[in-house]
């Protein structure tokens, strides 16, 4: 569990770094989505639309 949560930090934190330029909002809302979606899959048991939530709103306040 810690391995795929790790790996999970590691991809948001490369995949967020590549949006710089200065207005890359939805770009970092899309990343983030996906990686939220794929974190609310492995570590809540199947819930892929709030992790995608909050991991869009995290890649856009994250600027």
């Amino acid at each position: 569990m810690r391995r795929i949560f790790s790996l999970t930090v590691v991809i948001a934190i490369v995949g967020l770094s590549a949006c710089d330029r200065a207005n890359s909002n939805l770009e970092r809302a899309i990343i983030g989505g996906a990686i939220g979606c794929a974190a609310g899959e492995v570590l809540a048991d199947g819930r892929c639309v709030a992790g995608a939530a909050v991991g869009a709103g995290v890649g856009v306040l994250t600027n």
